[in-house]
């Protein structure tokens, strides 16, 4: 039977790098925000919905997503981010499941920032949990995205969950830019 893991964390907290180290491996890594981003894009049910749901005005002329705006609307307003995670979650699990079956691997790994909130939490065999320092959360999204420290934090804020029943198998990899996280995977992939 395929084993399904989850690599979690919150935004900045370095799940693609684990994610990177794991493809260059020869592992195969569905990424979530990817994903949902390309369904997101080639579904105008889900784009009606953010339009009727969430606003309007995050659906430009040409029937594409501001994103900009709309990350703006959902990450300052908790309602809202819940009704777009709403409308995404289901295609996304339909779509890891589809994933899931198309290959032959062992193991495959699914990346999420949102493993509890969107219930991939009960589809995955285990979870890596990557951490970091909030500060250094924040100096790499700014650095990243080009956008605000306060921006940033916002969105921690609002991926921010007390998760009161953790998956059962729950390993954790720190990435706080001072431990190697490649001996932590390889630990990992031995299990």
């Amino acid at each position: 039977m395929k084993q399904l893991i989850a690599i979690a964390g919150g935004i900045g907290c370095g799940k693609s790098v684990v994610s990177r180290i794991l493809t260059s491996m020869g592992n195969m890594v569905y990424d979530s925000d990817s994903r949902a981003k390309q369904l997101m894009d080639n579904s105008n049910e889900i784009k009606s919905a953010i339009a009727k749901e969430i606003c309007a005005d995050a659906i430009t002329p040409d029937n594409r997503i501001d994103r900009r705006k709309l990350a703006s609307i959902v990450f300052s307003e908790k309602e809202k981010l819940e009704k777009l995670n709403s409308i995404v979650h289901s295609a996304v699990k339909k779509d890891i499941l589809k994933w899931r079956e198309s290959n032959t691997a062992e193991k495959l790994w699914v990346e999420s920032a949102i493993i509890y909130e969107s219930g991939i939490s009960e589809m995955v065999d285990e979870v890596w949990d990557v951490i970091a320092p909030e500060e250094l959360r924040i100096s790499r999204v700014v650095n990243r995205n080009g956008i605000s420290p306060e921006e940033v934090k916002q969105r921690i804020d609002a991926q921010n969950i007390t998760v009161t029943n953790p998956h059962k198998r729950t390993f954790t990899l720190l990435n706080d830019g001072v431990q190697p996280l490649l001996p932590q995977i390889l630990n990992l992939l031995k299990k």
